[in-house]
Formats: C-alpha cells, structure tokens, sequence
C-alpha cells in the first residue's frame, strides 16, 4: 500500500468535504490518483445516501433568498431527520445554495414526477411532431422525443439541473454529498419562486 502525503489528504478533504480518515483511505485505494479518489468517495456517499434514503426526515427549515435589489425571491424547503443538523451551519449553507439555484434557474418542479402529467404530454407531442416533421420512421421519432423530453428534464427538474456553482455535478449529487457529511437522510421538499413582473 503506498503513503499517501498529508497535503494530499488534505486537498481531499477540501474537494469533498468527507473526513480526514475517509479521505486517507480513498487516496490509499486510488493509489494517490486525486481524481479518481474523488470517484471513489462519490460512489461512497451514493452508496451511503441510498441505504439513509428510507429514513424519516420530518425536521429541517425553510430558507429564503431574495436577489437582484427585490425583483426575485425565493422559499425553498429541505428536511432532515433531527433539529440538530438542522441548526448546522453546513445544513443552513445548503438551503440557501439550493435557494440561489432555483433563483437562478427558474425550475419548475423538484423531480420528474412532481411536474403535472399534462405538461409532460404537451412537451413531448412538440418533441414528437418536431422529429416527425424531419421525415424519420416512426420508431426514431419515439426515440428522438424521448431523448430531448430528458433533455427537458435536466433543465426543469431542480435535483436534475447542473449546479450553477459547478456545472460538471447534478444538483443531486450537491444534496448527496451533504447526507454524507451531515449522515442523515435529507430531501428536498418543495420551494415556490417569485418573480417581480412574472407570472
């Protein structure tokens, strides 16, 4: 097993906010290759995410975000399981990330099935009739609607967007590592978005 340098570990640490020994461990295993640690701690804390993913969570906050001298505001929702991580400075800088987000990004809904099944439809009959339009057999059209219907999706779906912060990770995989580090179970639940002029 190699010795994996301290600064190492510690350029880690501040790359994926997980502990210093977790860290250690990755870099050990990722023989002293950074990036592909990082990997290695995302499909961790994945992995750790989906066994915390059935847990209660009936604690938490709402934070809000105003931006742009009062044209645009924001109230966003995120449960945890307990009133302490709730109270953490990392939980509070989280809601209020995923606040500036939806500022940011105007989506529509949290995920996929939270968006009204008729909007989904009325997108995906323009998908199908522009793909028809360009002369394709009928089973290509299918699969050229539902590529841009996913598409869609990724732009609408507050957990499917690209984080303004750091385009190259889902806002999922934003919330993900905070249930790693904060070790409970978190979920976006809901946020409404206000618009100075707007609808």
């Amino acid at each position: 097993m190699i010795t994996v340098p301290a600064s190492q570990v510690q350029e880690l640490r501040q790359r994926t906010g997980v502990g210093m020994m977790e860290c250690k461990r990755a870099l050990e295993e990722a023989e002293g290759d950074i990036d592909r640690a990082v990997d290695l701690l995302r499909l961790k804390g994945q992995a750790k995410a989906a066994k915390k993913a059935g847990r209660v969570a009936n604690e938490g906050r709402v934070e809000s975000y105003i931006h742009l001298g009062g044209k645009i505001g924001v109230l966003i929702e995120i449960d945890c399981e307990t009133d302490f991580v709730a109270k953490t400075d990392d939980f509070r800088d989280l809601a209020r990330t995923l606040a500036m987000q939806v500022a940011a990004t105007s989506p529509l809904a949290v995920r996929r099935e939270d968006i009204d099944p008729q909007v989904v439809e009325r997108e995906a009959a323009i998908y199908r009739q522009q793909a028809a339009e360009s002369g394709k057999p009928a089973e290509i059209v299918e699969k050229i609607a539902h590529g841009r219907l996913d598409k869609w999706y990724q732009e609408v779906c507050l957990l499917e967007q690209a984080f303004v912060k750091d385009p190259d990770r889902k806002v999922s995989d934003v919330v993900t590592e905070a249930v790693q580090r904060l070790g409970e179970n978190l979920v976006v639940r809901r946020f409404v978005r206000f618009e100075v002029g707007g609808e």
